[in-house]
């Protein structure tokens, strides 16, 4: 292997220890889409023109108190409008693909019903805009906006009547654009938006109700096969999978019960939904603590076909950081440590009331804990550059399915000076040590199609306004003022343009 040096040494025992490191890296393929990504309700504004419909964002911005000041994406970064002059800045930077979500209340305003055209058309536009600058466009179908009307007349993801009205939705999107694109995404972040959603009421639609989050979870499972096996039927030249949000579980020590605690949340927090998507099965484990619990979804043997006959073509992956655990703190409850209690003011397990605490399935399973080893963002994320290249072996090693990393990034506040310029070094570092990782799992035998940073374009953050600015493009406004919307290039923006340009060979 390239770069690949191996030495032997002797340990305390007289055993042989092997063990590898990378001189050099091997060279990203020569075909490596190097991207960045965003979403419709964060981006587009344009909320009710040209006959779409309101999605659930759209009604959930307006309770008050759920989002950062009220902010909303009535207006957002003006996309709709403007996304010429924003594929320009994607040309200018030498992007290879570009991702983004399709807002299904624009195309289909009630969710079901009649196709709006213009909605159609303004994506086949955006399409056919970035082909014409030589950017892959990559479509997410479900980015968390649901179309009201479904919501209102059906409960949304807690109805199965939904599963028509999205493959209705797909079929539309396939048909018009399969010759165009080549790579879509079906759910975004399905772990994120059914746990925000359905138990800590944080998202729409402001539910706190485990049993009807594992109930909607399992309607969203179907939803997402069927749009798998409907893309098969028509689409025979394209690949699609799902894009989740994952992160490695460590142990925090090397005791057995700590390592087995780590086991029980990795099942629980990846494999639930990894499992599904890339085998058609529920892993047993963590159904039977959710049977016992009386709170696991009902899957009837038409399910099971329907999930076993949908398998991804790629599994997208966005990855921010992971977690770790020690044992559960039932048996345990002396571990009750310093660390635990500061990490207590952010672990929404924690915070509920005891009784409370237990019904969690989590409680008897696993201790969320800080990890003492990580940095963490000013919004406290922790930092794991090394957690990234783990996840991405992690998922090769448990599905063998060619990997799209389709969101990675840091959220900060973005100083613009009086010369109009963002020195964001942070995000550069950031961004930097976690493609070195990549690189290295792509040299350890990871297939990886591409990467997509979050974001292109500064966006309106779900529930951080535009404090939390993730972009290489700043875009001028804040909470409170739309200002002019001018597009800034930020020092990163820079950055990455030369990354694409050198195939990412400099990366130090």
């Amino acid at each position: 292997m390239k770069g690949g040096l191996v030495l032997h040494l002797t340990g305390v025992d007289g055993e042989r220890i092997i063990f590898m490191y990378y001189k050099e890296i091997d060279s990203f393929p020569e075909d490596f889409l190097w991207g960045a990504a965003s979403a419709a309700y964060q981006i587009e504004g344009a909320w009710n023109e040209d006959g779409k419909g309101p999605s659930i964002w759209d009604e959930f911005s307006k309770i008050e108190g759920k989002t950062f000041e009220g902010t909303n994406g009535e207006v957002a970064v003006d996309h709709y409008h403007r996304y010429k002059e924003d594929i320009s800045y994607m040309k200018e930077m030498g992007l290879k693909a570009y991702r983004f979500s399709v807002a299904w209340s624009r195309v289909i305003p009630d969710g079901e019903g009649e196709i709006n055209e213009k909605g159609l058309d303004f994506y086949e536009n955006l399409v056919d805009e970035l082909i014409k600058n030589g950017i892959e466009p990559v479509l997410t179908l479900y980015h968390w906006d649901m179309p009201q009307a479904l919501q209102d007349k059906y409960g949304g993801w807690e109805s199965r009547e939904v599963i028509p009205a999205f493959e209705k939705y797909c079929e539309a999107l396939f048909l018009r654009l399969r010759d165009k694109v080549k790579y879509w995404v079906t759910m975004n972040e399905q772990n994120v938006f059914t746990s925000l959603g359905y138990r800590w009421a944080a998202h729409p639609p402001a539910v706190t109700d485990l049993k009807r989050m594992y109930a909607a979870n399992h309607v969203v499972n179907l939803a997402n096969a069927t749009a798998i096996s409907l893309f098969h039927q028509l689409v025979p030249k394209g690949l699609i999978g799902p894009s989740y949000g994952y992160g490695p579980i460590y142990p925090l020590t090397a005791d057995p019960s700590d390592v087995l605690a780590a086991e029980n949340a990795e099942a629980f927090n990846n494999d639930w939904t990894l499992d599904v998507y890339c085998r058609g099965t529920y892993p047993k484990f963590v159904m039977k603590q959710l049977e016992h619990l009386g709170i696991a979804p009902q899957v009837t043997a038409e399910d099971s076909r329907l999930l076993t006959s949908a398998t991804p073509d790629f599994l997208g992956i966005n990855y921010y950081h992971g977690g770790t655990v020690q044992q559960n703190r039932i048996e345990k409850p002396e571990n009750q440590s310093s660390t635990e209690k500061n990490f207590s003011k952010t672990d929404p397990y924690l915070m509920q009331p005891k009784e409370e605490q237990a019904m969690s399935p989590e409680v008897p399973m696993f201790n969320g804990i800080e990890n003492p080893y990580l940095e963490k963002t000013k919004w406290g994320w922790e930092i794991d550059p090394v957690g990234f290249r783990v996840a991405l072996r992690r998922i090769q090693s448990r599905y063998d399915l060619p990997v799209f990393v389709t969101e990675n990034g840091l959220g900060a506040i973005d100083v613009l000076t009086e010369d109009k310029k963002i020195h964001d070094d942070y995000r550069i570092d950031y961004l930097n040590e976690h493609l070195v990782e990549m690189k290295k799992a792509i040299a350890d035998g990871v297939e990886v199609i591409g990467y997509c940073a979050w974001s292109f374009t500064d966006l309106l953050s779900w529930l951080n306004g535009y404090k939390k600015r993730y972009g290489f493009v700043y875009v001028d406004r804040d909470e409170h003022d739309e200002k002019t919307l001018e597009r800034i290039p930020k020092d990163s923006f820079y950055w990455y343009q030369q990354v694409i340009k050198e195939n990412g060979e400099n990366l130090s």
